[in-house]
C-alpha cells in the first residue's frame, strides 16, 4: 500500500498530506499550505522523489506552499479546471481578503487539470478523482482503496463552509450525499482541517448533512 503523513501548516491549521509508496522513494503531496519548511525538510531527509502536487482546491491556505515545493523538487501541479485561474489571482484564492492572516499570494498556473472520474497514476497506485464542489467550484476528493482525501468538503462531524466566493451549500450537500456517502462506510477520510474520520462515522454522526 502507501503511507500517509500529515503536516498541519499555517495559521489556519491546514492539513497537508505526504503520500509515499510503502517500499521505495516515490511520493506526492496534497495541499502544501503556508510555511511548508518542515515538509520540505522531511522530504529531503528521506531522499524522496516528488511526483506531483495535487490540490484539492485553490484556497490560499491549501496552495500557499506550492512555489516553495516546486522550487525544491521541480514537480508538476494538478488542479481542477474550474479553479484554473485561482493560483494567479489573489482575490479568487482568498489571500487578498485575509490581510490579517497573509499578504496576497499567487503562483504559476497548474500544469495539469483534474476532472471527474479521472484515474491519476501516482506512486504505483491509482487515485480516482471525485469532483465534489460546494466549498469551492473546483473542489475534488481523491480516492484510493479505503483512503479518501476530502479537502474541505467533509470533516469530522462538520462540513466545509459555503459562504466564500464560488461556494454553494446545495452543491456541497449533493457532493457529500450522492458521492462520498455512497462509498464503503469503512473508508477513512483525511480532511483538509482537523482529525481523520470515516464515511460510516459521518453518516451516523455528522449533524450538518441533511438526510
Amino acid at each position: 500500500m502507501f503511507k500517509i503523513e500529515t503536516f498541519t501548516l499555517g495559521p489556519l491549521q491546514t492539513n497537508c498530506y505526504l503520500l509515499t509508496e510503502e517500499t521505495g522513494k516515490r511520493a506526492f503531496i496534497v495541499d502544501p499550505g503556508m510555511g511548508p519548511k518542515r515538509l520540505i525538510e522531511r522530504i529531503k531527509e528521506r531522499g524522496l522523489t516528488i511526483e506531483a502536487i495535487v490540490l484539492t482546491h485553490a484556497h490560499f491556505d491549501h496552495m500557499a506552499g506550492v512555489d516553495d515545493v516546486r522550487r525544491a523538487f521541480g514537480c508538476p501541479v494538478y488542479l481542477h479546471d474550474a479553479e484554473a485561474d485561482w493560483l494567479t489571482d489573489a482575490r479568487k484564492n482568498g489571500s487578498a481578503r485575509w490581510e490579517d492572516v497573509t499578504p496576497p499570494l499567487t503562483t504559476e498556473p497548474a500544469e495539469y487539470a483534474l476532472s471527474e472520474g479521472q484515474q491519476l497514476e501516482l506512486i504505483g497506485h491509482t487515485f480516482r478523482i471525485m469532483h465534489t464542489p460546494g466549498h469551492s467550484p473546483g473542489s475534488v476528493s481523491l480516492l484510493c482503496g479505503e483512503h479518501l482525501l476530502s479537502g474541505d468538503v467533509l470533516f469530522r462531524q462538520s462540513v466545509g463552509r459555503t459562504d466564500l466566493p464560488g461556494g454553494k451549500e446545495r452543491d456541497l450537500y449533493d457532493s457529500i450525499r450522492t458521492k462520498l456517502y455512497k462509498l464503503d462506510p469503512a473508508v477513512r477520510v483525511y480532511p483538509g482541517h482537523g482529525p481523520q474520520t470515516t464515511i460510516g462515522y459521518e453518516m451516523a454522526n455528522n449533524p450538518f448533512v441533511p438526510a
